[in-house]
Protein backbone atom coordinates (compact mmCIF):
# COMPACT_ATOMS: atom_id res chain seq x y z
CA UNK A 1 0.00 0.00 0.00
CA UNK A 2 1.84 3.27 -1.05
CA UNK A 3 1.82 6.17 1.47
CA UNK A 4 0.25 9.46 -0.18
CA UNK A 5 -0.41 12.83 1.79
CA UNK A 6 -3.90 13.89 2.28
CA UNK A 7 -5.81 16.85 3.78
CA UNK A 8 -8.88 16.31 6.10
CA UNK A 9 -11.22 17.98 8.70
CA UNK A 10 -11.76 16.67 12.23
CA UNK A 11 -13.98 18.25 14.90
CA UNK A 12 -13.30 18.13 18.30
CA UNK A 13 -13.42 19.19 21.70
CA UNK A 14 -10.46 20.07 24.22
CA UNK A 15 -10.34 22.29 27.22
CA UNK A 16 -8.22 25.56 26.12
CA UNK A 17 -6.93 27.05 29.54
CA UNK A 18 -6.90 30.97 28.81
CA UNK A 19 -5.46 33.74 30.61
CA UNK A 20 -8.81 34.55 32.26
CA UNK A 21 -9.60 30.82 33.04
CA UNK A 22 -6.22 30.15 34.71
CA UNK A 23 -6.88 33.50 37.03
CA UNK A 24 -10.51 32.17 37.85
CA UNK A 25 -8.52 28.95 39.11
CA UNK A 26 -6.32 31.10 40.84
CA UNK A 27 -8.15 32.98 43.03
CA UNK A 28 -10.05 29.74 44.07
CA UNK A 29 -7.03 28.24 46.02
CA UNK A 30 -6.06 31.66 47.16
CA UNK A 31 -6.11 32.56 51.03
CA UNK A 32 -8.21 35.77 51.86
CA UNK A 33 -4.70 37.64 52.89
CA UNK A 34 -3.23 36.61 49.11
CA UNK A 35 -6.55 37.45 47.65
CA UNK A 36 -6.65 40.49 49.15
CA UNK A 37 -2.74 41.27 48.28
CA UNK A 38 -4.03 40.32 44.75
CA UNK A 39 -6.89 42.45 44.27
CA UNK A 40 -4.71 45.30 45.33
CA UNK A 41 -2.36 45.11 42.70
CA UNK A 42 -5.39 45.10 40.42
CA UNK A 43 -6.28 47.85 41.79
CA UNK A 44 -3.14 49.61 40.98
CA UNK A 45 -2.88 48.16 37.64
CA UNK A 46 -6.24 48.62 36.06
CA UNK A 47 -7.30 52.39 35.70
CA UNK A 48 -11.32 51.30 35.43
CA UNK A 49 -11.46 48.79 39.04
CA UNK A 50 -12.07 50.93 42.43
CA UNK A 51 -12.43 49.51 45.68
CA UNK A 52 -15.62 49.65 46.95
CA UNK A 53 -15.96 51.60 50.50
CA UNK A 54 -17.50 49.89 53.16
CA UNK A 55 -18.70 52.91 55.20
CA UNK A 56 -22.28 53.09 55.66
CA UNK A 57 -22.68 56.42 54.17
CA UNK A 58 -20.40 55.50 50.66
CA UNK A 59 -22.01 55.70 47.89
CA UNK A 60 -20.20 54.06 45.13
CA UNK A 61 -19.42 56.13 41.21
CA UNK A 62 -21.36 53.32 40.05
CA UNK A 63 -23.24 51.04 42.04
CA UNK A 64 -22.77 47.61 41.38
CA UNK A 65 -22.94 44.08 42.70
CA UNK A 66 -19.48 43.22 44.76
CA UNK A 67 -18.29 39.87 45.07
CA UNK A 68 -19.78 37.76 48.54
CA UNK A 69 -22.64 40.65 48.50
CA UNK A 70 -25.25 37.98 48.60
CA UNK A 71 -23.01 35.39 49.65
CA UNK A 72 -25.16 33.77 52.68
CA UNK A 73 -27.19 30.32 53.12
CA UNK A 74 -28.74 28.64 55.35
CA UNK A 75 -27.82 24.60 55.45
CA UNK A 76 -30.18 23.44 53.02
CA UNK A 77 -28.38 26.04 50.50
CA UNK A 78 -30.58 28.96 50.02
CA UNK A 79 -28.98 32.56 49.73
CA UNK A 80 -30.12 35.66 50.57
CA UNK A 81 -28.05 38.82 51.14
CA UNK A 82 -25.60 39.53 54.50
CA UNK A 83 -23.69 42.73 53.84
CA UNK A 84 -26.77 44.68 53.67
CA UNK A 85 -28.01 43.68 57.23
CA UNK A 86 -24.80 44.30 58.89
CA UNK A 87 -24.09 47.87 57.77
CA UNK A 88 -27.65 48.34 58.70
CA UNK A 89 -27.80 47.36 62.29
CA UNK A 90 -30.82 49.66 63.59
CA UNK A 91 -30.08 48.66 67.16
CA UNK A 92 -26.75 50.13 66.91
CA UNK A 93 -27.46 53.37 66.05
CA UNK A 94 -30.55 53.34 68.13
CA UNK A 95 -28.19 53.12 71.04
CA UNK A 96 -26.64 55.83 70.09
CA UNK A 97 -28.76 57.85 69.64
CA UNK A 98 -30.08 57.68 72.90
CA UNK A 99 -26.78 58.41 74.77
CA UNK A 100 -27.49 61.87 73.14
CA UNK A 101 -23.69 61.97 71.74
CA UNK A 102 -21.37 60.65 68.90
CA UNK A 103 -20.57 56.56 68.84
CA UNK A 104 -16.84 57.97 69.49
CA UNK A 105 -17.40 59.47 72.51
CA UNK A 106 -19.30 56.50 73.81
CA UNK A 107 -15.85 54.37 75.13
CA UNK A 108 -13.46 57.21 75.22
CA UNK A 109 -12.03 56.38 78.89
CA UNK A 110 -12.88 52.88 79.06
CA UNK A 111 -9.90 50.46 78.27
CA UNK A 112 -10.60 47.81 75.68
CA UNK A 113 -11.14 45.02 77.72
CA UNK A 114 -13.58 46.78 79.87
CA UNK A 115 -15.26 47.54 76.40
CA UNK A 116 -15.21 43.80 75.29
CA UNK A 117 -16.89 42.73 78.75
CA UNK A 118 -19.63 45.36 78.61
CA UNK A 119 -20.72 44.04 74.87
CA UNK A 120 -20.82 40.60 75.87
CA UNK A 121 -22.70 41.34 78.96
CA UNK A 122 -25.18 43.76 76.84
CA UNK A 123 -25.49 40.69 74.40
CA UNK A 124 -26.23 38.47 77.70
CA UNK A 125 -23.26 36.48 77.54
CA UNK A 126 -23.79 35.52 73.90
CA UNK A 127 -21.14 36.42 70.89
CA UNK A 128 -23.00 37.14 67.45
CA UNK A 129 -20.41 35.87 65.18
CA UNK A 130 -21.50 37.88 62.34
CA UNK A 131 -19.72 40.98 63.56
CA UNK A 132 -16.64 38.57 64.36
CA UNK A 133 -13.35 40.69 62.84
CA UNK A 134 -15.22 43.93 62.27
CA UNK A 135 -13.30 47.19 63.73
CA UNK A 136 -15.29 48.48 66.70
CA UNK A 137 -15.58 51.27 68.56
CA UNK A 138 -16.29 53.86 65.87
CA UNK A 139 -18.12 54.12 62.46
CA UNK A 140 -15.09 56.66 61.47
CA UNK A 141 -13.23 54.67 58.81
CA UNK A 142 -10.21 57.56 59.77
CA UNK A 143 -9.43 56.13 63.23
CA UNK A 144 -6.45 54.53 63.85
CA UNK A 145 -5.80 51.52 64.20
CA UNK A 146 -5.59 49.60 67.52
CA UNK A 147 -2.55 47.79 66.38
CA UNK A 148 -0.73 51.47 65.46
CA UNK A 149 -1.16 52.28 68.94
CA UNK A 150 1.16 49.60 70.23
CA UNK A 151 4.72 50.19 71.44
CA UNK A 152 7.10 47.63 69.59
CA UNK A 153 7.82 44.82 70.59
CA UNK A 154 11.64 44.76 73.03
CA UNK A 155 13.48 42.34 71.39
CA UNK A 156 16.10 40.14 73.05
CA UNK A 157 18.85 41.94 71.56
CA UNK A 158 17.75 44.84 72.74
CA UNK A 159 17.18 43.93 76.30
CA UNK A 160 20.51 42.62 76.51
CA UNK A 161 22.49 45.62 74.94
CA UNK A 162 20.76 47.45 77.32
CA UNK A 163 22.44 45.68 80.44
CA UNK A 164 25.55 45.69 78.66
CA UNK A 165 25.90 48.87 78.63
CA UNK A 166 25.41 49.71 82.57
CA UNK A 167 28.09 46.97 82.85
CA UNK A 168 31.95 48.37 83.83
CA UNK A 169 33.73 47.20 80.81
CA UNK A 170 36.42 48.78 78.55
CA UNK A 171 35.52 49.84 75.10
CA UNK A 172 37.23 46.35 73.98
CA UNK A 173 35.50 44.27 76.00
CA UNK A 174 32.20 46.24 75.03
CA UNK A 175 32.67 45.31 71.52
CA UNK A 176 33.49 41.93 72.74
CA UNK A 177 29.77 41.52 74.14
CA UNK A 178 28.32 43.18 71.12
CA UNK A 179 29.39 40.34 69.11
CA UNK A 180 28.56 37.88 71.33
CA UNK A 181 25.03 39.60 71.50
CA UNK A 182 24.16 39.25 67.97
CA UNK A 183 25.45 35.62 68.16
CA UNK A 184 22.24 34.93 70.41
CA UNK A 185 19.82 32.84 68.82
CA UNK A 186 15.66 34.34 69.18
CA UNK A 187 15.98 30.92 71.99
CA UNK A 188 18.69 32.95 73.95
CA UNK A 189 21.67 30.17 73.15
CA UNK A 190 25.24 31.54 71.96
CA UNK A 191 25.30 29.97 68.22
CA UNK A 192 28.90 30.45 68.07
CA UNK A 193 32.00 29.38 70.02
CA UNK A 194 34.28 31.71 72.52
CA UNK A 195 37.20 30.30 69.80
CA UNK A 196 35.39 31.75 66.39
CA UNK A 197 34.55 34.90 68.47
CA UNK A 198 38.35 35.59 69.35
CA UNK A 199 39.66 34.75 66.12
CA UNK A 200 37.10 36.81 64.49
CA UNK A 201 38.17 40.21 66.69
CA UNK A 202 41.92 39.21 67.36
CA UNK A 203 41.05 39.15 71.49
CA UNK A 204 42.46 37.00 73.56
CA UNK A 205 40.64 33.56 74.27
CA UNK A 206 40.28 33.95 77.80
CA UNK A 207 39.24 37.55 78.06
CA UNK A 208 35.90 36.49 75.45
CA UNK A 209 35.26 33.79 78.08
CA UNK A 210 35.30 35.75 81.21
CA UNK A 211 32.28 38.22 78.92
CA UNK A 212 30.77 35.39 78.16
CA UNK A 213 30.92 34.60 81.97
CA UNK A 214 29.17 38.48 82.47
CA UNK A 215 26.74 37.94 79.87
CA UNK A 216 25.18 34.92 81.47
CA UNK A 217 24.71 36.62 84.15
CA UNK A 218 22.23 39.03 82.30
CA UNK A 219 18.12 38.68 82.98
CA UNK A 220 16.75 36.30 81.33
CA UNK A 221 18.50 33.94 83.62
CA UNK A 222 19.40 30.90 81.65
CA UNK A 223 21.00 33.54 78.18
CA UNK A 224 24.26 32.90 76.69
CA UNK A 225 24.22 29.40 77.30
CA UNK A 226 26.06 27.16 74.81
CA UNK A 227 23.88 24.16 75.39
CA UNK A 228 20.71 23.15 77.01
CA UNK A 229 22.70 21.29 80.42
CA UNK A 230 24.57 24.76 80.87
CA UNK A 231 21.50 26.84 80.14
CA UNK A 232 19.30 25.00 83.19
CA UNK A 233 22.62 24.89 85.25
CA UNK A 234 22.33 28.40 85.00
CA UNK A 235 18.65 28.44 86.24
CA UNK A 236 19.54 26.33 88.77
CA UNK A 237 22.29 27.60 90.34
CA UNK A 238 20.39 31.24 90.37
CA UNK A 239 17.92 29.34 92.57
CA UNK A 240 20.68 28.03 94.65
CA UNK A 241 20.08 24.22 93.91
CA UNK A 242 23.04 23.00 91.76
CA UNK A 243 24.69 20.67 94.05
CA UNK A 244 26.51 17.92 93.11
CA UNK A 245 23.78 15.28 92.88
CA UNK A 246 21.94 17.88 90.47
CA UNK A 247 24.83 18.64 88.29
CA UNK A 248 25.62 14.65 87.86
CA UNK A 249 21.60 14.62 87.15
CA UNK A 250 21.71 17.17 84.20
CA UNK A 251 25.16 15.28 83.16
CA UNK A 252 22.63 12.54 82.02
CA UNK A 253 19.83 14.33 79.72
CA UNK A 254 20.24 11.95 77.24
CA UNK A 255 18.54 9.32 80.20
CA UNK A 256 15.74 11.63 80.95
CA UNK A 257 14.71 11.75 77.41
CA UNK A 258 14.61 7.96 77.34
CA UNK A 259 12.91 7.83 80.48
CA UNK A 260 15.59 5.54 81.71
CA UNK A 261 14.56 6.61 85.24
CA UNK A 262 16.23 3.56 86.88
CA UNK A 263 20.01 4.08 85.65
CA UNK A 264 19.25 7.57 86.57
CA UNK A 265 18.38 6.76 89.93
CA UNK A 266 21.57 4.06 90.00
CA UNK A 267 24.36 6.99 88.29
CA UNK A 268 22.90 9.56 91.03
CA UNK A 269 22.35 7.68 94.06
CA UNK A 270 18.83 8.89 95.23
CA UNK A 271 15.75 6.82 95.58
CA UNK A 272 12.68 7.13 93.70
CA UNK A 273 11.18 10.26 95.78
CA UNK A 274 14.39 12.56 95.26
CA UNK A 275 14.36 11.76 91.58
CA UNK A 276 10.70 12.95 91.21
CA UNK A 277 11.51 16.10 93.09
CA UNK A 278 14.20 16.89 90.75
CA UNK A 279 12.25 15.97 87.43
CA UNK A 280 9.97 18.58 88.89
CA UNK A 281 12.77 20.74 89.36
CA UNK A 282 14.10 20.13 86.12
CA UNK A 283 9.97 20.73 84.60
CA UNK A 284 9.76 24.12 86.34
CA UNK A 285 12.58 25.50 84.07
CA UNK A 286 12.80 27.30 81.21
CA UNK A 287 14.87 25.42 78.13
CA UNK A 288 14.46 28.49 75.87
CA UNK A 289 14.81 31.69 78.07
CA UNK A 290 14.90 34.38 75.21
CA UNK A 291 11.52 33.06 73.49
CA UNK A 292 9.65 36.12 75.93
CA UNK A 293 11.36 38.59 74.04
CA UNK A 294 10.89 39.85 70.07
CA UNK A 295 8.13 37.51 69.70
CA UNK A 296 6.29 39.34 66.63
CA UNK A 297 2.73 39.19 67.30
CA UNK A 298 0.86 36.49 66.79
CA UNK A 299 -2.02 36.84 63.84
CA UNK A 300 -5.43 35.19 64.01
CA UNK A 301 -6.94 32.50 62.26
CA UNK A 302 -9.45 34.64 60.05
CA UNK A 303 -12.52 32.06 59.33
CA UNK A 304 -14.04 32.18 55.74
CA UNK A 305 -17.03 30.97 56.58
CA UNK A 306 -19.01 31.02 60.03
CA UNK A 307 -21.42 28.28 60.85
CA UNK A 308 -24.07 29.43 62.96
CA UNK A 309 -27.01 26.90 64.59
CA UNK A 310 -30.54 27.61 63.98
CA UNK A 311 -33.60 27.52 66.12
CA UNK A 312 -35.19 24.75 63.69
CA UNK A 313 -31.95 22.52 64.90
CA UNK A 314 -30.15 23.33 61.69
CA UNK A 315 -26.98 25.35 60.67
CA UNK A 316 -26.90 28.56 59.13
CA UNK A 317 -23.81 28.87 56.60
CA UNK A 318 -22.25 32.32 55.63
CA UNK A 319 -19.21 34.08 54.24
CA UNK A 320 -17.35 36.05 56.22
CA UNK A 321 -17.75 39.57 54.12
CA UNK A 322 -15.01 41.04 55.76
CA UNK A 323 -12.38 38.82 54.18
CA UNK A 324 -13.91 39.55 50.32
CA UNK A 325 -12.38 42.29 48.75
CA UNK A 326 -15.64 44.79 47.05
CA UNK A 327 -14.43 46.29 43.57
CA UNK A 328 -16.70 48.02 41.18
CA UNK A 329 -15.78 48.39 37.51
CA UNK A 330 -16.04 52.53 37.10
CA UNK A 331 -18.49 52.41 33.59
CA UNK A 332 -19.05 56.45 34.29
CA UNK A 333 -14.88 56.37 34.05
CA UNK A 334 -14.56 54.31 30.89
CA UNK A 335 -17.34 55.77 29.12
CA UNK A 336 -15.72 59.21 29.64
CA UNK A 337 -12.12 58.49 28.80
CA UNK A 338 -13.12 56.41 25.82
CA UNK A 339 -15.32 59.06 24.42
CA UNK A 340 -11.96 61.39 24.06
CA UNK A 341 -9.57 57.92 22.90
CA UNK A 342 -8.51 59.13 19.64
CA UNK A 343 -5.87 56.66 18.45
CA UNK A 344 -6.57 52.48 17.83
CA UNK A 345 -4.10 51.75 20.82
CA UNK A 346 -5.36 53.29 23.12
CA UNK A 347 -9.47 52.05 22.61
CA UNK A 348 -8.10 48.48 22.77
CA UNK A 349 -6.30 49.44 25.56
CA UNK A 350 -9.37 50.64 27.44
CA UNK A 351 -11.31 47.94 26.33
CA UNK A 352 -8.73 45.13 27.31
CA UNK A 353 -8.54 46.80 30.99
CA UNK A 354 -12.98 47.22 30.58
CA UNK A 355 -12.67 43.28 29.77
CA UNK A 356 -10.38 42.46 32.73
CA UNK A 357 -12.29 44.44 35.25
CA UNK A 358 -15.74 42.74 34.56
CA UNK A 359 -13.87 39.29 34.54
CA UNK A 360 -12.24 40.03 37.67
CA UNK A 361 -15.33 41.11 39.16
CA UNK A 362 -17.30 37.67 38.10
CA UNK A 363 -14.35 35.44 39.16
CA UNK A 364 -14.31 37.25 42.81
CA UNK A 365 -18.18 36.41 43.12
CA UNK A 366 -18.13 33.20 41.36
CA UNK A 367 -15.27 32.12 43.81
CA UNK A 368 -17.47 33.41 46.68
CA UNK A 369 -20.14 31.50 45.30
CA UNK A 370 -18.10 28.41 45.28
CA UNK A 371 -16.59 28.37 48.59
CA UNK A 372 -20.23 28.91 49.48
CA UNK A 373 -21.33 25.87 48.03
CA UNK A 374 -18.49 23.76 49.36
CA UNK A 375 -18.95 24.93 52.96
CA UNK A 376 -22.90 24.01 52.78
CA UNK A 377 -21.98 20.53 51.47
CA UNK A 378 -19.14 19.82 54.13
CA UNK A 379 -21.64 21.06 57.32
CA UNK A 380 -24.51 19.08 55.76
CA UNK A 381 -22.40 15.84 55.39
CA UNK A 382 -20.52 16.16 59.08
CA UNK A 383 -23.81 17.76 60.98
CA UNK A 384 -22.63 14.92 63.91
CA UNK A 385 -19.32 16.71 64.48
CA UNK A 386 -20.87 20.36 64.47
CA UNK A 387 -24.01 18.63 66.86
CA UNK A 388 -21.71 15.99 69.01
CA UNK A 389 -18.41 16.49 68.65
CA UNK A 390 -15.28 14.49 66.99
CA UNK A 391 -16.37 11.09 67.46
CA UNK A 392 -19.35 11.66 65.11
CA UNK A 393 -16.98 12.81 62.52
CA UNK A 394 -17.55 11.42 59.26
CA UNK A 395 -15.24 9.72 56.86
CA UNK A 396 -15.78 12.38 54.08
CA UNK A 397 -13.19 12.65 50.82
CA UNK A 398 -13.69 15.37 48.12
CA UNK A 399 -15.01 13.00 45.63
CA UNK A 400 -18.35 12.89 47.54
CA UNK A 401 -18.27 16.50 47.85
CA UNK A 402 -17.65 17.04 44.52
CA UNK A 403 -20.40 14.78 43.51
CA UNK A 404 -23.01 16.16 45.63
CA UNK A 405 -22.48 19.81 44.31
CA UNK A 406 -21.72 18.80 40.63
CA UNK A 407 -18.12 19.89 40.60
CA UNK A 408 -14.98 18.13 39.51
CA UNK A 409 -12.23 16.97 42.30
CA UNK A 410 -10.02 19.38 41.93
CA UNK A 411 -12.15 22.27 42.22
CA UNK A 412 -12.91 21.43 45.69
CA UNK A 413 -9.62 20.77 46.09
CA UNK A 414 -8.60 24.35 45.54
CA UNK A 415 -11.51 25.70 47.45
CA UNK A 416 -10.76 23.74 50.34
CA UNK A 417 -7.29 24.79 50.94
CA UNK A 418 -6.40 27.51 53.33
CA UNK A 419 -9.51 28.66 54.23
CA UNK A 420 -10.94 27.81 57.48
CA UNK A 421 -14.74 27.46 58.69
CA UNK A 422 -15.83 28.67 62.19
CA UNK A 423 -18.14 26.76 64.00
CA UNK A 424 -19.38 26.58 67.93
CA UNK A 425 -16.95 23.89 68.16
CA UNK A 426 -13.71 25.96 66.77
CA UNK A 427 -12.03 27.27 64.06
CA UNK A 428 -11.21 24.22 61.82
CA UNK A 429 -9.69 24.40 58.09
CA UNK A 430 -11.46 22.99 55.65
CA UNK A 431 -9.33 19.82 55.09
CA UNK A 432 -9.97 19.10 58.47
CA UNK A 433 -13.37 17.42 57.77
CA UNK A 434 -11.54 15.03 55.02
CA UNK A 435 -10.36 12.31 56.84
CA UNK A 436 -9.82 8.38 55.76
CA UNK A 437 -12.06 5.61 56.70
CA UNK A 438 -11.16 3.13 58.86
CA UNK A 439 -13.91 -0.36 58.59
CA UNK A 440 -16.39 -1.74 61.18
CA UNK A 441 -16.28 -4.78 62.68
CA UNK A 442 -19.51 -6.91 61.07
CA UNK A 443 -20.01 -4.76 57.97
CA UNK A 444 -21.23 -1.63 60.10
CA UNK A 445 -20.54 1.84 59.01
CA UNK A 446 -17.27 2.97 58.27
CA UNK A 447 -15.45 5.28 60.99
CA UNK A 448 -13.52 8.23 60.74
CA UNK A 449 -9.89 7.91 61.18
CA UNK A 450 -9.64 11.48 63.28
CA UNK A 451 -12.62 10.11 65.47
CA UNK A 452 -10.78 6.68 65.86
CA UNK A 453 -7.27 8.96 67.27
CA UNK A 454 -9.70 10.91 69.75
CA UNK A 455 -11.09 7.83 70.88
CA UNK A 456 -7.22 6.88 71.65
CA UNK A 457 -6.51 9.82 73.80
CA UNK A 458 -9.87 9.01 76.17
CA UNK A 459 -8.76 5.97 76.50
CA UNK A 460 -4.98 6.38 77.23
CA UNK A 461 -6.17 9.88 79.29
CA UNK A 462 -8.64 7.36 81.70
CA UNK A 463 -5.52 5.44 82.38
CA UNK A 464 -4.02 4.90 86.04
CA UNK A 465 -0.50 3.02 87.26
CA UNK A 466 -2.22 -0.20 87.40
CA UNK A 467 -4.49 -0.34 84.09
CA UNK A 468 -2.04 1.17 81.12
CA UNK A 469 -3.06 -0.43 78.29
CA UNK A 470 -0.78 -1.72 75.44
CA UNK A 471 -1.66 -1.00 71.71
CA UNK A 472 -3.02 -4.96 71.83
CA UNK A 473 -5.65 -4.07 74.77
CA UNK A 474 -6.41 -0.74 72.83
CA UNK A 475 -7.04 -2.77 69.99
CA UNK A 476 -9.14 -5.35 71.63
CA UNK A 477 -11.32 -2.60 73.46
CA UNK A 478 -12.24 -0.34 69.90
CA UNK A 479 -12.71 -4.02 68.45
CA UNK A 480 -15.74 -4.37 71.42
CA UNK A 481 -17.10 -1.18 70.18
CA UNK A 482 -17.15 -1.42 66.67
CA UNK A 483 -13.51 -0.49 64.99
CA UNK A 484 -11.51 -2.94 63.14
CA UNK A 485 -8.03 -1.41 63.04
CA UNK A 486 -4.50 -2.91 63.30
CA UNK A 487 -2.07 -2.56 66.05
CA UNK A 488 -0.06 -0.82 64.40
CA UNK A 489 -2.08 1.62 62.93
CA UNK A 490 -2.66 2.62 66.96
CA UNK A 491 0.77 2.41 67.23
CA UNK A 492 1.38 5.18 64.62
CA UNK A 493 -1.84 7.20 65.40
CA UNK A 494 -0.82 7.58 68.70
CA UNK A 495 2.86 8.04 67.83
CA UNK A 496 1.49 11.53 65.93
CA UNK A 497 -0.19 12.68 68.85
CA UNK A 498 3.21 12.48 70.85
CA UNK A 499 2.14 9.76 73.44
CA UNK A 500 4.54 7.14 74.94
CA UNK A 501 4.59 3.58 74.33
CA UNK A 502 2.67 1.35 77.21
CA UNK A 503 6.01 1.18 79.24
CA UNK A 504 6.90 4.32 79.17
CA UNK A 505 3.70 5.49 80.16
CA UNK A 506 3.84 3.30 83.22
CA UNK A 507 7.16 4.44 84.55
CA UNK A 508 5.88 7.76 84.49
CA UNK A 509 3.04 7.02 86.11
CA UNK A 510 4.72 4.80 88.79
CA UNK A 511 7.34 8.03 89.09
CA UNK A 512 4.06 10.43 90.01
CA UNK A 513 1.84 8.41 92.36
Amino acid sequence: MALTPKMELRQGQSLVMTPQLQQAIKLLQLSNLDLQSYVADQLEQNPLLEAEDRSPDASPSEPQDSPGESAKASGEGGEADTADTLLKDTDNFDRVADLDTDHDNVYADQSVADRAESTVAEAGGAIDWSTVGRSGGSFNADDPDFEASLTPNLTLRDHLAEQLAMVMLTPAERLVGADLIDSVNEAGYLTTSAEAVADRIGAPLEDVDEIIRILQTFDPVGVCARDLRECLSLQLKERDRLDPIMATFLEHLELVARQDFSGLMRICGVDREDLSEMLAELRALNPKPGMSFGGDAIQPVVPDVFVLPKADGGWQVELNSETLPRVLVNARYFAEVSGHAGGKDDKAYLTECLNQANWLVKSLDQRARTILKVSTEIVRQQDGFLAHGVRYLRPLNLRTIAEAISMHESTVSRVTSNKYMATPRGVFELKYFFTSAISATEGGEAHSAEAVRARIKDLIDEETARTVLSDDKIVDVLKVEGIDIARRTVAKYREAMRIPSSVQRRRLKKLSA
